[in-house]
């Protein structure tokens, strides 16, 4: 695993989402497979119907939802990403869609959702873009579908990697128009050293979150 100091400057200078898959190592949530925490949601028949992976990065959400029977869209702002979804959808023989677009403007897409997952996007965002980020998500979920977010949680020792995430700040942020069903201590596999003893792991909110 590489080191804390490693992955700065693996990231360091980086003015894009898209350099970050073009680095020699694959960025730290790129880790090959989908997060366990979607594996299990997939394995209880939730990730269905019409399905937006929200920063869908290379697309392993949105083809394990896609393997689920979903009919699973992929968006993000990396057409690099985005190339080696498609490239993964076609060797997998899946037929997931992706498209590289903005986060903060799904309303663009013209396209509603019953299901949206989002591994890792929420954290990015400022308090600005934060609620920008919602409003878009409302944009493209029907009412009564699902988001299923997982974000850096408060609990992760230090300060390095995305911003920690408190279980009020998620609240706070889908208070109006959206009811939150659970927010659950989980864990994001990842492959640098994010601060404590976590052995190839980072402490996250797991969050089930519905459109009202």
């Amino acid at each position: 695993m590489p080191s804390a100091r490693r992955f700065r400057a693996m990231m360091a200078g980086m003015t894009t989402w898209d350099e970050a898959y073009a680095a020699e190592r694959p960025p730290p949530w790129d880790i090959g497979a989908p997060q366990p925490a979607f594996v299990a949601l997939a394995g209880r028949g939730l990730l269905r119907g019409r399905l937006l992976d929200a920063g869908c990065g290379t697309g392993e959400h949105a083809l394990l939802a896609a393997a689920h029977g979903a009919q699973a869209v992929g968006v993000d702002v990396s057409p690099r990403a985005i190339g080696r979804a498609r490239e993964k959808a076609a060797a997998r023989g899946l037929a997931a869609r992706f498209e590289v677009g903005d986060a903060l403007d799904f309303g663009s897409l013209r396209l509603t959702f019953d299901t949206v997952t989002d591994s890792g996007l929420f954290h990015v965002f400022d308090d600005g873009d934060r609620a920008r980020y919602v409003a878009s998500l409302a944009a493209a979920l029907e009412p009564g579908g699902t988001c299923y977010l997982m974000c850096f949680s408060d609990a992760q020792p230090g300060d390095f990697g995305p911003r920690r995430v408190s279980r009020a700040e998620l609240t706070a942020a889908f208070s109006d128009g959206w009811d939150i069903d659970a927010i659950t201590a989980d864990t994001f596999t990842v492959t640098a050293d994010f601060g404590g003893d976590s052995g190839g792991t980072a402490r996250a909110w797991l969050a089930t979150i519905r459109r009202a």
